[in-house]
C-alpha cells in the first residue's frame, strides 16, 4: 500500500507531498507538533495530545488551521487510508508560507501536514533488558514546555547516546539536575518506593505518557513527587525509567555506565509499564 499524507488540504501520495520552500517551519523552525501512537487501528490519548496541541500553538501565537472536531476526522483519515493497525500518526503545524523576515508575517495561512505509518512495537528485549543512558548537558532553549518541531539539540544529544552505545541521553541543566531526556521523560524510584520526576515547568515537556502514569500511579496507589533530581541521586536510585508515546515505558539499568539498583529492571518499573500496556490496549 502507497503511502498518504495530508497536506495544507489535500490528500497526496507520501513521495510527492511537500511544503513551499519558504514555509517557516523549513526556515525558523516556527512550527509546533505531536506524536500519537496508533494500537489496534485506534489513536491512543488523542484528547491530551489536542490539547495539549492547543497549548504549544498559543504560546506561539499560531492561529490554529481547523477545529479540534475537524482535526480527528483528518487523523482518522490518515490512520485509514494508510492502513495503520499499530504504528503513529506525526502531525505538524507552522506559522505557514511566506518571505523571509522574522517577524510575523501579515497574511500566511499555517499549514498543517499528517503522515501515518505502520510500524512494530519497540524491541520486548528493551523492557526485558533495560536501557543504558548517558548524561549531557542540557542545551536547549528555555521554552521546553512548547513541543516546537526546533529539535537540534535533541539531535545531538541523542547522536551522542547512540554513539555512546546508549538508548537515551538524559539533559541536565546548570545545578546538575536531570530536566529530560531527548525523546523522553525520566523517573527515578527512590528507596522507599516513590515514583520521582521533575515538575512539569519550561524546562521539560509535560508528556502524554508521564500523564497516563501519573493516573496509574494515583490509581494503584503508589507514591508520586514531582522535583527535580540530581545525576548523583539517579545513580544511587533504587529504579530509574523514561516515558514517551515512541517507546512506552522503558526500565533505565544503566546511567553513564554505572549500574542502576541491581542493574536490572525494577518490579515497580515492570509494574507501571504492565498497567501502561493495558492501558493502552483499553483503547484498542
Amino acid at each position: 500500500m502507497s503511502r498518504i499524507a495530508y497536506v495544507d488540504g489535500q490528500y497526496l501520495p507520501h513521495r510527492s507531498a511537500g511544503v513551499h520552500i519558504e514555509d517557516r517551519g523549513y526556515q525558523f523552525a516556527d512550527g509546533v507538533y505531536e506524536v500519537l501512537a496508533v494500537v489496534g487501528g485506534h489513536l491512543i490519548d488523542e484528547g491530551p495530545h489536542l490539547a495539549r496541541l492547543a497549548r504549544s500553538l498559543a504560546e506561539l501565537r499560531i492561529v490554529p488551521p481547523m477545529s479540534d472536531a475537524a482535526l480527528r476526522i483528518v487523523l482518522r483519515e490518515v490512520v485509514a487510508r494508510n492502513g495503520v493497525r499499530d504504528g503513529s500518526v506525526y502531525l505538524q503545524i507552522t506559522r505557514g508560507a511566506a518571505p523571509r523576515d522574522h517577524a510575523f508575517p501579515r497574511s500566511a495561512e499555517p499549514v498543517l501536514v499528517v503522515t501515518g505509518r505502520r510500524k512494530k512495537p519497540p524491541d520486548p528485549r528493551l523492557a526485558a533488558e533495560g536501557i543504558a543512558v548517558i548524561t549531557i548537558p542540557d542545551i536547549r532553549w528555555r521554552r521546553c514546555d512548547i513541543k516546537s518541531v526546533a529539535l537540534v539539540a535533541n539531535v545531538l544529544g541523542k547522536q551522542r547516546a547512540r554513539e555512546a552505545g546508549a538508548f537515551e541521553a538524559w539533559q541536565v541543566d546548570g545545578e546538575g539536575r536531570v530536566t529530560e531526556g531527548t525523546s523522553t521523560n525520566a523517573w527515578i524510584v527512590t528507596a522507599d518506593a516513590t515514583a520521582v520526576t521533575r515538575q512539569a515547568d519550561s524546562a521539560i515537556l509535560n508528556g502524554v505518557t508521564r500523564l497516563a502514569v501519573f493516573d496509574i500511579i494515583r490509581r494503584e496507589g503508589y507514591r508520586l513527587v514531582e522535583r527535580p533530581f540530581t545525576v548523583a541521586e539517579a545513580k544511587a536510585a533504587r529504579e530509574a525509567f523514561v516515558t514517551s508515546t515512541a517507546v512506552e515505558l522503558l526500565p533505565v539499568v544503566r546511567i553513564d555506565g554505572d549500574p542502576v539498583g541491581s542493574g536490572t529492571p525494577g518490579p515497580l518499573s515492570q509494574t507501571l509499564r504492565a498497567f501502561y500496556l493495558a492501558h493502552t490496549a483499553a483503547a484498542a
